[in-house]
Formats: C-alpha cells, sequence, structure tokens
C-alpha cells in the first residue's frame, strides 16, 4: 500500500476521487507492463509484460496473480470485444489475435496491402464488432519490446478491421506514432494518443480526437490535450466521457472539454489503465514495473 497523491487542478475533480482512499501495489517484477483487459464475468484482470514476453492474471476473488500466458508473442495492448473474447496486440507476431472461447487463437490482421504490419499496439473493439488498432514501430525499432526490423509499410497508422469482410483499412494516416485509443461513448468520435515524441522533440505529444462516421471513416482530427508530463499512453473513459489516460507521473484526468483537471501521482510512469471491480470503479494501472488499484468515486464507462 502507498498513499496517494491526488493532484486537484479543477474543482471538477474533487468529486470523483476519495481524498482517504490509497494506491494498492498488487504486483510488481515486470519490465513494461502494459495493456490490462478486465473480465468482468470472471472478476479477473489480465495484462502484459512486453519484454518478458509473458502475459500476467489478477484474479480479484482472491488477489492471486499468475502467468496467463508465455510465450505470448510480446503482447501489448489488449481489450475484450462484445462477447467477452479477449483480443490482442502482439508487437513479436506482428499481428492482432482473438483468443477465443475454447482457447484457440485467431488471427484477426497481420498485413495491410500485402506488407506486414509494423507491431500493432492497442486495440478497441466498437460496438458493431469492428475492430481498430494503432499500429506505430515501437516492436521493431529495437529487440526490446519485440524483433528488430524494418517496416514495410513505412509509415504508422490506425487500422480498421471490417466485421463482416475481415478487410483491414488504413483510416487514420496522419500521425507520427499512434497509440492509445479509445471511442466516446456515443462512438461518434475517436481519441488517439500520438507519441511520436520518441522520435524526436519536433513531433507530437498529444492526445488527438476524430469524428467517426456511421461507414467506419475517422475525419476532421484535431488535438484534443497535449501531455504535461512526459508522454500519454493507454486510456479509459469513464460514465461521463472523462478520459483516465496514463502519463510518465501517473494518471491524468481530462474533461469531455479537453481539461486537464486532475491527477493521480505513481512512483512510477505509467502506461495504462482499465476499470474493473464489480461495480466497475476500481481503477487498474499499469506501471513500468507494477501492477495498481485504486478505488474511485466514479464509474467506468463500460465496453462489452
Amino acid at each position: 500500500m502507498s498513499d496517494v497523491a491526488f493532484e486537484i487542478l479543477d474543482p471538477r475533480f474533487a468529486p470523483l476521487v476519495n481524498l482517504h482512499a490509497r494506491v494498492e501495489k498488487l504486483f510488481t517484477g515486470c519490465l513494461w507492463a502494459e495493456g490490462p483487459a478486465w473480465f468482468a464475468a470472471g472478476r479477473y484482470l489480465v495484462w502484459s509484460d512486453i519484454p518478458n514476453d509473458r502475459m500476467l492474471r489478477f484474479d480479484e476473488t482472491d488477489e492471486r496473480v499468475s502467468t496467463f500466458r508465455q510465450p505470448s508473442g510480446n503482447s501489448n495492448g489488449n481489450t475484450v470485444d462484445r462477447q467477452g473474447r479477449l483480443v490482442t496486440c502482439e508487437h513479436g507476431g506482428r499481428r492482432v489475435t482473438r483468443t477465443e472461447h475454447d482457447g484457440k487463437i485467431t488471427v484477426v490482421a497481420d498485413s495491410w496491402q500485402g506488407k506486414r504490419l509494423n507491431s500493432p499496439n492497442d486495440v478497441v473493439v466498437r460496438s458493431d464488432g469492428s475492430i481498430w488498432f494503432s499500429d506505430p514501430t515501437y516492436g521493431i525499432d529495437s529487440d526490446y519490446e519485440g524483433n528488430k526490423a524494418e517496416s514495410e509499410i513505412g509509415s504508422s497508422q490506425v487500422y480498421r478491421v471490417d466485421p463482416a469482410s475481415g478487410e483491414v483499412m488504413a483510416v487514420i494516416t496522419d500521425m507520427v506514432k499512434p497509440n492509445g485509443l479509445a471511442f466516446s461513448i456515443d462512438e461518434s468520435k475517436l481519441y488517439v494518443v500520438d507519441t511520436g515524441r520518441t522520435h524526436g522533440s519536433e513531433y507530437p505529444a498529444h492526445m488527438r480526437v476524430y469524428d467517426v462516421s456511421a461507414d467506419g471513416r475517422a475525419t476532421n482530427g484535431r488535438v484534443f490535450a497535449e501531455c504535461t508530463a512526459g508522454l500519454f499512453d493507454g486510456f479509459r473513459l469513464d460514465v461521463a466521457g472523462r478520459i483516465w489516460v496514463a502519463a510518465h507521473d501517473g494518471i491524468h484526468c481530462h474533461d469531455p472539454d479537453g481539461t486537464l483537471i486532475g491527477k493521480i501521482r505513481l512512483p512510477e510512469p505509467s502506461a495504462n489503465c482499465v476499470f474493473g471491480g464489480a461495480k466497475l470503479n476500481c481503477l487498474y494501472i499499469a506501471g513500468t514495473t507494477s501492477l495498481y488499484r485504486i478505488r474511485l468515486m466514479v464509474n467506468g464507462h463500460p465496453t462489452y
């Protein structure tokens, strides 16, 4: 257990947190924890430890941690689709996969226009069954998070996989290093983090928002928020559409109007988060080395 250092930057943040709550460190020993995904039916969480090439499982019923999958293809981002299946971005395999109910693994996407993907990073499933994922080069930039290789595509894009045909379509092509992504509650907008700053100080360290049309196009991209501490990474929305996003100093909370209203301080950089627990009022956070949890006064928006 560790003390929480809430930073209230706007009065709108105060009702969302209990100042007496504490951050719980549930597990440590990761090299780069990422991609937490909550399975409500089983009351457990699955997350990735990318360099260690494994996925771990936290059971809320007894608070034990076990190995979910190893090797994992240097898995990164994970989500749960509307049928309760795990969808995973694999750096090592340069693909997006789905774990079926019987445990078999289906390849959702591994190429675009005949070229291998770079290293899928984060993924979200829309209510129409389409799968959207970001594809920067972090898994092929070195052997640390995957396997060093040249990009066959030559750029980093966001893709949509059609639920009927399985066709992989590039929907966002104007970002440097697209990373975390999530839909607004009504799915009319798509928020996407650009962590291009990792490849040069002249590149972005912000989150953008795009309008999403009924036929699956993402248009009118504009800056939603600039990161005030390092880089944004993965994020989730609560029931009011506020964005809880990982950053260098912990979790930043942005109002739907883009204002940074508060922070949850952590002792190490965080990479991603997800709402869990029976009431979706527990925020699980993947830090660099550890898995954390904090109970909030607000509930997460369910995406399953």
